[in-house]
């Protein structure tokens, strides 16, 4: 045994190239422990590689391998830091027609030495770091991870979470309601701070800064924040209502950051907002600014889609909303379903378990590929938003649920009676179908007819209806389950 083990090290360790499958990183064998970081890799080999070997590739590559046999891996307990690809298994083919190249779901285990606590920028520097560049694949993409509590425990988690951010707008049993502001460029101050005060006055919870606007020459931030906050003030007044506007303090540096955000403090806001594309380092900072200052810290999700739609290569946005929860994000842009913008529902629902659940399941036809324990990490709260109206508060509400906000920009300020009566329209529809919805209806079948009848005694909800009762962005989404619905599937 000892000289058949010395003859594989002197193979092993021979100098040339070895395949990966060879060096050590392909172990169809391998147990997993409870604090590996797990991560599933839908992999599409150039054509005449061996699939097993292109996973072995993408596990040595996002963990200690190079391109050819270096002996310095003797000086650590290489054993232990080779990341280990256990399983590759062809994806089925659903008959969509959106898979026209043989394709493979690739597990790969990490060790938990191999990972920096409390760092995403650290994870993601192994994770996805190098190995999307590499030409033994044609396409890659990052679909789901398993992280372990125990390198969970090292992240905070959002900020704030939905159970408290609940208690201070002393707001519960329903969805949010909020809008973003539009044009989201071009308004002076004065203006911006009108069409915050109009939205929240008529009924909103929130209305928010989009993911561009910033301190531009018609604009800049500091008159935006006073404006906005004196909006939202006279509108809390008027209501009785705690409100909020998501200021948004992305900058081109840190310090600036800070600065606009202690502005935000300053001046009362409960909430600000900063744009994905900070980076990941930044947000971790952010959240820990929000958590020491007591305030909720809302992520516009912009820039994901350049590498979260496409289903062949990339990532997917569920492995982003893990990533966002570890970091401490209290919102995130989630998906609405119905709307403008890409969403399956059963993807969705998989992004919204995500965010939410404290323990989330296997559940494939939803994408969720590994069982993950969130180990008291806070909620984190959907964003629903892009292309919605009041006419899909039966839809909105049923696929998903109460813990969201929902965000109807143009189905607010386009209201052909003016933004107040834009707002109004949209609260009244949906205290209507929460009502319903706490009485037994069958709001999804019965929706339509409640919003009618309610729009009998309000105008604004009836104007809202007859403008947008023939809108809808029926477009095929780009990202589907892998596996085939059950009939009892739910969203």
């Amino acid at each position: 045994m000892a000289s058949e083990t010395m003859k594989e090290g002197k193979e092993r360790y021979k100098s040339g190239v070895l395949p990966y499958k060879k060096m050590g990183y392909w172990e169809p064998d391998y147990k997993v422990k409870d604090t590996d970081v797990l991560a599933m890799f839908r992999i599409t080999p150039q054509p005449g590689m061996d699939p097993e070997e292109v996973a072995a590739a993408v596990a040595g590559e996002s963990s200690t391998a190079t391109w050819t046999v270096v002996w310095t891996d003797r000086l650590t307990a290489c054993e232990m830091y080779r990341a280990k690809a256990y399983r590759c298994d062809p994806v089925p083919n659903t008959g969509e027609g959106t898979k026209t190249e043989a394709q493979y779901f690739a597990y790969i285990a990490y060790e938990l030495d191999l990972f920096e606590g409390g760092s995403i920028a650290n994870l993601t520097a192994s994770i996805i770091g190098n190995v999307f560049g590499m030409k033994a694949v044609k396409a890659l993409r990052l679909e789901d991870m398993r992280i372990p509590v125990a390198y969970l425990k090292t992240f905070q988690g959002p900020a704030t979470g939905v159970i408290v951010e609940r208690e201070r707008l002393d707001k519960f049993g329903r969805p949010l309601l909020g809008a973003t502001t539009k044009p989201k460029l071009g308004l002076s101050g004065r203006n911006y701070g009108r069409v915050v005060y109009e939205a929240l006055k008529g009924g909103l919870d929130f209305m928010k800064d989009d993911e561009n606007i910033n301190s531009q020459p018609f604009m800049h931030w500091r008159d935006r924040f006073l404006y906005c906050m004196e909006a939202v003030n006279k509108a809390s007044a008027a209501t009785g209502e705690v409100k909020g506007h998501y200021l948004n303090v992305t900058a081109g540096t840190m310090e600036e950051m800070y600065k606009r955000a202690e502005f935000a403090k300053s001046l009362g806001s409960v909430i600000i907002m900063i744009d994905l594309v900070i980076g990941y380092t930044a947000i971790q900072s952010m959240a820990i600014w929000a958590r020491q200052n007591d305030m909720i810290l809302h992520l516009h999700r912009a820039g994901n889609s350049t590498y979260s739609r496409q289903k062949n290569h990339g990532m997917s946005f569920r492995v982003i909303c893990k990533w966002m929860r570890m970091a401490g994000v209290d919102h995130i842009h989630a998906g609405t379903v119905v709307g403008k913008l890409e969403g399956d529902p059963l993807m969705i629902r998989g992004y919204y378990d995500t965010l939410l659940d404290i323990h989330t399941p296997i559940n494939l036809e939803k994408g969720l590929f590994f069982e993950q324990e969130w180990a008291s990490l806070n909620k984190c709260m959907p964003v629903a938003s892009g292309g919605i109206h009041a006419g899909q508060m039966h839809q909105l509400l049923t696929y998903l649920g109460d813990d969201v906000v929902l965000q109807f920009g143009g189905g607010t300020i386009g209201h052909p009676q003016g933004i107040q009566a834009g707002a109004v329209a949209n609260r009244t529809a949906l205290e209507v179908m929460v009502l319903a919805r706490n009485e037994g209806r069958d709001i999804w079948n019965e929706g339509p007819q409640i919003l009618q009848d309610a729009a009998k005694w309000c105008a604004p909800l009836k104007a809202g209806l007859d403008t947008w009762k023939d809108v809808s962005f029926n477009y095929e989404s780009t990202d589907t389950p892998d596996f085939v619905p059950s009939a009892t599937t739910s969203v």
